[in-house]
């Protein structure tokens, strides 16, 4: 067995750029070991091989905008950086589907899909955030309200298991549907259960117009209203956001956000009859939209905070933002970037580690209203508080028995994912 010393210098890593973890590789307070970047999808294959037969736990780091997601993790022998295996394998643009390696970034994709007027309708959190990294943690953001998740987009699928073989599922056109579906099997699941190498995705021709409706409201039952209106009428929209923030005993911010990506005269005539269906608001487009859009993601997208996602019944709207309130009124600042058509959002918690442990607790205590709380992001010290996944749910057993069927040694993700 490979002794921890002697890890840079192991024969199985000698084809990869190899180095010893330094303070800029930290994840939750500990340093990993060994950082290894394979530049091929057989050096990385051939890695979580040797690293299951020594028994060496492995984390995977594409562009590191989400290792801060989930639990402290154990100590790290390797940590895999996906980022040499950066290529756009195939973009059959008449066919709409494109194939591209773990560690291109969204922006890169979105670079080389622009050329064609197309595009992959996932929400871009930021320069360094990759394909692989929005596959594992499935995550989404306004666009989640006509689109749906990167495990809804995907149709194939390539891993690179820890027995050292690569696997290949799904298929590149959007019709295929041979083999067992492992591509949604490994969305969400942290790197839990194999290594990502490439995806085949469906995509779309690119909107040639945005629009977006801006509308504040004074209460939460009349931004639910004015949401559940756009939501049950024939409307498109691409985005439907509730944007809610309070801090201590201050009066509560609401706004909602509609837009429609499509035609120019289509996109139009949309917005304008969401103005009329909500009764307020101001019609935002252009550069003045994109730019509306960049900041909104980028303040969603911080860190700041305990970062917790809810799940609930879109009908059930206004009594979540009214337990926010209730919960801001105790000391501190909270802030909910919902999918209001979907029942889906992103909770921000700013306060002392006291009060954001306490406030995911007391929101876990919502079970008849809330469906899921999951901590996202946090400091250290509220995961030592509360777990960040919760309490095991009634799949926690079939999600175990994948994690031994694909990972008997339990090398990956050193316990920071759900399984």
């Amino acid at each position: 067995m490979t002794s921890i010393d002697a890890l840079p210098q192991a024969p199985f890593l000698a084809g990869s750029v190899v180095r010893t973890g330094k303070q800029a590789d930290v994840i939750d307070g500990i340093k990993p070991r060994v950082v290894v970047e394979p530049r091929t999808s057989e050096e990385l294959a051939s890695i979580l091989a040797s690293a299951s037969r020594e028994r060496l736990t492995v984390v995977f780091r594409g562009g590191g905008t989400r290792l801060g997601w989930g639990r402290i993790p154990q100590p790290i022998d390797l940590l895999i950086s996906t980022r040499a295996l950066n290529r756009v394998l195939a973009h059959e643009h008449a066919d709409l589907t494109a194939t591209v390696e773990a560690g291109a970034t969204l922006d890169e994709l979105a670079g080389t899909l622009g050329q064609h007027r197309q595009w992959l309708p996932l929400d871009r959190t930021g320069e360094a955030a990759t394909v692989g990294g929005a596959i594992a943690t499935n995550d989404s953001g306004p666009l989640r309200h006509r689109f749906g998740t990167p495990r809804d987009l995907l149709i194939g699928v390539t891993l690179a298991t820890t027995d050292g073989r690569l696997v290949k599922a799904g298929g590149s056109v959007v019709k295929n549907v041979a083999g067992y579906d492992l591509g949604k099997l490994v969305s969400g699941s942290f790197g839990t259960l194999a290594a990502i190498v490439s995806a085949t995705f469906k995509l779309l021709p690119m909107p040639a117009a945005w629009h977006t409706l801006s509308a504040a409201f004074d209460t939460a039952d009349d931004t639910a209203r004015a949401a559940a209106a756009v939501n049950d009428s024939q409307l498109e929209p691409v985005s439907l956001e509730v944007r809610t923030a309070r801090s201590g005993r201050d009066a509560a911010t609401y706004r909602l956000l509609v837009r429609f990506g499509t035609s120019p005269a289509a996109a139009s005539a949309q917005v304008e009859q969401a103005r009329a269906l909500v009764g307020a608001g101001e019609i935002i487009e252009g550069d003045a939209e994109a730019s509306l859009w960049r900041r909104y993601q980028a303040h969603t997208s911080s860190s700041a905070g305990t970062i917790v996602t809810l799940n609930w019944l879109p009908a059930m709207l206004a009594r979540v933002l009214a337990l926010l309130d209730e919960i801001a009124q105790t000391g501190a600042s909270v802030e909910l970037a919902a999918r209001a058509g979907i029942g889906a959002g992103q909770l921000r918690l700013d306060g002392s580690m006291d009060w954001q442990a306490a406030a995911v607790a007391r929101l876990r205590g919502q079970s008849d209203l809330l469906r899921h709380v999951t901590i996202r992001d946090a400091p250290p010290a509220v995961k030592q508080a509360v777990d960040a996944w919760g309490p095991a749910g009634a799949a926690a057993a079939i999600g175990a028995a994948v994690k031994r069927a694909l990972d008997p040694a339990g090398i990956l993700n050193a316990a920071r994912g759900p399984i």
